[in-house]
C-alpha cells in the first residue's frame, strides 16, 4: 500500500515533460481534461484503456498520443517520468499508485488525492505566464483562486511586467472617458507594464495611483483654453524615453483618434523608428451620452449621428467642417471641445435649417463621479450652460435622442 500524504505540504515544481513518457491509465473524463495539456507541453503520452471518450479517442486518431485497448499492466510504467491514475476503479488506481512508487515514478491519483505522491494544480495561462494553485487537496478552492488571479491578469488589476526581456517602444491608450474601470482590458495591462507614462488631465487619473513608484509619471498638462504643453513637446518626450530603452505609454482620455492627436504621435514615432502600438479607447462622444442614459441613435427617430470638434469656430477660415450641410441633418450631432463656442454653433445650426427648439443635453465630466447633466434647447442652450456653470469638459448632443431619453426618465 502506498503512504498516505495527508497533512504533508506539497513541494510545487514546473515539470518539463516534452519528449518523456507519461502513462495515463484510464481515458474517461479525467483523461480528457488533463491529455490536452500534457499534448501541449509536448509529452510523449501514453493512454491505457479499454475503451475511451471520443474526444480522447480522436487525439490517438491524429497522432497526439497513443493509446493501448486493454487494461493496465505493471510494465505500462516502464520508462515513464510521471503516471496518471484516473480510472472509475480504486482497486486499479490503487495499484498504478503502488507500481508507480515501486519505481520512484510521481503519481497522481484522481479517485483519492491523500495516496498521490503528485497533485494536479488547477492551472492556467496569460501573456507567457503559468498559473499554478494547489490548495492542499480542496480542487474547488484552487480554481477559485487560479480564476481570480487569471481575471486580475486580463483586467490589468494586477500587474505583471515582464523583467528578463522587458521591451522598449510607445503604446498609445485610449483610456475612455475618464471612469478607470472604462479603460479596455488590454490597455489596463499595458500600463501595468510601463517604464513611463505620458498623461493627459483628461485621462483616467485614478489608475495613476497603482503604479509602482518606479514608473515616470509626466504630466502633458492639456488643459482647454490653458497651459498647455505643445504636442511637438510631447512627441519629444515620448520618442526620448523610448529611445532610451524604455516603455513608454502615452494615456489619453476618449479615444486617441478621436480628436486626440493620437496619430500625429505614431507619426513622429514612425519616423524615429520606434515601435508603436495602438490600444484604442471607448470615445467619450458615444459613451458620455449612454452613461446619462442618451442614445446617440434610436429606432424611428435617428437613423446617424455625427460627431464634430468645436475647437474652432464656425466663420473661423481654419474650420474643416460643413455647418450648413450640419444645420440641414436630421440625425444626432454630438459636438467635443464646443463650450466656449457653443452659442455661435447653435446660432449657426439654427441659420441653416436647424429647429431652435431641437432638444440639447450638455453632459459635464461624464462617467465620474462629479457628472452634471443639463436639458435646454439648441436656441437657449448657450445661455443656460453659463447660467448653470456647465464648464469643460462636457460633451453637447443635439437631436430628438435628447427627447426620447427625457421620456425615459420621467417614466422611470
Amino acid at each position: 500500500m502506498s503512504p498516505k500524504y495527508d497533512d504533508v505540504p506539497a513541494y510545487p515544481a514546473g515539470l518539463r515533460l516534452a519528449g518523456r513518457r507519461v502513462v495515463m491509465v484510464g481515458a474517461g473524463t479525467v483523461a480528457r481534461r488533463r491529455l490536452p495539456g500534457l499534448v501541449d507541453a509536448k509529452a510523449d503520452v501514453l493512454v491505457v484503456a479499454p475503451e475511451a471518450t471520443p474526444s480522447v479517442e480522436a487525439m490517438a486518431d491524429d497522432g497526439e498520443l497513443r493509446w493501448e485497448r486493454r487494461g493496465y499492466r505493471a510494465e505500462d510504467l516502464d520508462g515513464a517520468w510521471y503516471v496518471i491514475a484516473a480510472t472509475d476503479d480504486p482497486a486499479v488506481n490503487a495499484a498504478v499508485e503502488a507500481d508507480a512508487e515501486a519505481r520512484r515514478i510521481f503519481c497522481v491519483r484522481s479517485d483519492d488525492a491523500s495516496h498521490a505522491s503528485a497533485w494536479t494544480p488547477a492551472s492556467g495561462r496569460h501573456d507567457g505566464l503559468q498559473i499554478a494553485v494547489l490548495a492542499g487537496g480542496d480542487p474547488r478552492r484552487a480554481a477559485a483562486v487560479r480564476d481570480r488571479v487569471l481575471e486580475e491578469l486580463r483586467e490589468g488589476t494586477l500587474g505583471a511586467a515582464h523583467y528578463r526581456a522587458k521591451r522598449a517602444g510607445v503604446a498609445l491608450v485610449g483610456g475612455g472617458p475618464g471612469d478607470p474601470d472604462l479603460i479596455t482590458v488590454r490597455g489596463r495591462r499595458l500600463l501595468a507594464e510601463a517604464d513611463v507614462v505620458i498623461t493627459d488631465r483628461l485621462g483616467p487619473r485614478a489608475l495613476l495611483d497603482e503604479l509602482p513608484s518606479d514608473v515616470e509619471v509626466i504630466d502633458a498638462a492639456k488643459i482647454p483654453y490653458g497651459r498647455a504643453m505643445a504636442q511637438e513637446a510631447i512627441n519629444e518626450e515620448i520618442i526620448r524615453h523610448a529611445s532610451a530603452g524604455k516603455f513608454v505609454v502615452r494615456l489619453k482620455g476618449g479615444d486617441n483618434y478621436v480628436f486626440g492627436r493620437g496619430f500625429e504621435e505614431a507619426i513622429a514615432c514612425a519616423r524615429a523608428g520606434i515601435p508603436v502600438e495602438v490600444v484604442p479607447g471607448i470615445t467619450s462622444a458615444i459613451s458620455v451620452p449612454a452613461i446619462a442614459g442618451i442614445p446617440v441613435t434610436h429606432r424611428g427617430v435617428a437613423h446617424e449621428f455625427t460627431v464634430v470638434s468645436g475647437h474652432v469656430a464656425p466663420d473661423n477660415p481654419q474650420s474643416l467642417t460643413d455647418w450648413p450641410a450640419l444645420g440641414r441633418l436630421r440625425g444626432t450631432l454630438v459636438l467635443l471641445m464646443a463650450m466656449e463656442r457653443l452659442g455661435a454653433i447653435a446660432d449657426t445650426l439654427v441659420s441653416h435649417g436647424r429647429a431652435a427648439d431641437t432638444p440639447v443635453a450638455i453632459v459635464q465630466e461624464g462617467t465620474m463621479a462629479t457628472q452634471r447633466v443639463l436639458r435646454t434647447t439648441l436656441a437657449a442652450a448657450a445661455a443656460d450652460a453659463r447660467e448653470h456653470g456647465m464648464r469643460p469638459p462636457a460633451i453637447v448632443v443635439i437631436g430628438d435622442v435628447v427627447a426620447v431619453a427625457d421620456e425615459i426618465a420621467g417614466a422611470r
